[in-house]
């Protein structure tokens, strides 16, 4: 069973997208095999149904300086009125989190962190996260590699 109901070329046309969101309504229409009109009303009824969030431009972090990856497996020591609000208020606030996730198994959230390097990182763990109220242990992983990167979802 297909977790959506959305017809052949609507498909195609967010799988299109999510390749290249610049990609002009003709040579997007030409792709999906429907004439430029609909193509267009579809990818507008596409964004206003909330299947297309927003357009963004992928940045390669290595250009920025932004040499290291580490995904941090977070626990609270507890789940007091406030405490999940503050730690998820203030992981909101910070750029350098690019990803957080509430998670079952032996952490509470993992999140992942983009730095230019381990001191940043250090950083980070002792002027941030140790400082909120509520976390009990951070274990770490670094990434070493990046054997596969896409923002693109299987449709």
């Amino acid at each position: 069973m297909k977790p959506h109901s959305l017809d052949t070329p609507s498909v195609k046309i967010l799988e299109l997208l999510q390749q290249d969101s610049q990609i002009s309504t003709a040579e997007l229409a030409e792709k999906v095999g429907i004439s430029q009109t609909p193509c267009w009303r579809r990818q507008k009824e596409l964004e206003s149904e909330g299947y297309i969030r927003r357009y963004a431009a992928i940045v390669d972090r290595r250009k920025l300086g932004l040499m290291v990856c580490c995904h941090a497996h977070v626990t609270l020591n507890r789940h007091a009125a406030g405490v999940v609000e503050e730690f998820e208020n203030a992981i909101q606030l910070r750029s350098e989190v690019v990803e957080c996730y509430e998670t079952t198994g032996s952490s509470d959230y993992t999140i992942k962190v983009i730095v230019p390097d381990m001191e940043a990182y250090q950083a980070f763990l002792h002027d941030v996260l140790f400082k909120l109220k509520g976390v009990n242990q951070v274990n770490t992983a670094v990434a070493l590699r990046e054997v596969k990167y896409t923002t693109a979802l299987p449709v």
